[in-house]
């Protein structure tokens, strides 16, 4: 499993979504059940997946998926974009 397939599954079961699919605009307000307290487990679940620390700067900067692949992969992750075939 790569990182973007360990990323896509940790959204997929935080939100309970399996059909759930990943893009750099992807935010809040576009998932039904992503509140705050969702958003908290979202954090959890994706600091103990990726092995990381996200610090309360770096989440309140989050404004999409985009921006938390970019801190992520800051952090040594390798999240890359799935290309069309």
């Amino acid at each position: 499993m790569n990182d973007f397939e360990k990323l896509l599954g940790v959204f997929r079961v935080t939100f309970g979504k399996p059909d759930l699919d990943l893009r750099p605009s992807l935010s809040a307000a576009d998932v039904d059940n992503w509140d705050s307290f969702n958003h908290i487990n979202l954090i959890i679940a994706i600091e103990e997946a990726f092995g990381v620390r996200l610090k309360t700067r770096e989440v309140n900067s989050m404004k999409n998926v985009g921006d938390l692949v970019g801190i992520l992969n800051g952090k040594g992750a390798a999240i890359a974009w799935p290309t069309s075939a």
